[in-house]
């Protein structure tokens, strides 16, 4: 019984994966090109998955803490030429915590970032942002598909990396 709800979530997480990708791949170059863009999370993956896994299957409806679902929190990485907004959340161990509650997970923007992008031969991006402004000194390496999907690993002084999956967006253009 357990195998046929794993086998059906997998099934919905690639369905509503696919459904919710926002670019093209010309979109999706011009957008990378440009250092305009949205990494949208849609699923989290905490580098001590075992740690994650015992604390969630204690709870009601707990599910594998391996690929942990962000569909419906809203979590993204806005990059511009000139600045970094980050609202991701964090699943793992921290070894210097803040006693502020708006401290937990990845929140923060930031002016002064280095910005590195490599393209692949055989199609996509490699991307490397490393923060100068920031507490924690956060590196972020962000792998881009041609068409939009990519994997962002989010390496920080006082945390133990974690990764999340996603899609690239165009930014919402704001109406005045």
């Amino acid at each position: 019984m357990k195998l046929i709800q794993k086998i059906g979530l997998i099934a919905l997480s690639v369905i509503a994966l696919n459904a919710s990708a926002q670019t093209d791949k010309a979109t999706t170059s011009r957008i990378v090109d440009d250092k305009n863009y949205v990494f949208v999370a849609t699923n989290a993956m905490p580098l001590n998955s075992t740690d994650i896994n015992n604390i969630l299957n204690k709870m009601p409806g707990g599910n594998n803490g391996g690929n942990i679902s962000l569909t419906g929190g809203n979590y993204d990485v806005a990059v511009t030429s000139d600045s970094l907004v980050v609202y991701l959340p964090y699943y793992g161990r921290a070894y210097s915590v803040s006693m502020n509650n708006d401290d937990n997970g990845y929140r923060f923007k930031s002016k002064k970032f280095t910005y590195e992008t490599k393209k692949r031969k055989k199609g996509g991006w490699d991307i490397i942002i490393a923060t100068k402004d920031v507490r924690d000194n956060v590196r972020m390496n962000l792998s881009i598909s041609e068409n939009g999907y990519g994997t962002l690993s989010v390496i920080s002084n006082n945390k133990q990396s974690i990764s999340y999956n996603g899609y690239l967006a165009e930014p919402k253009k704001v109406k005045i």
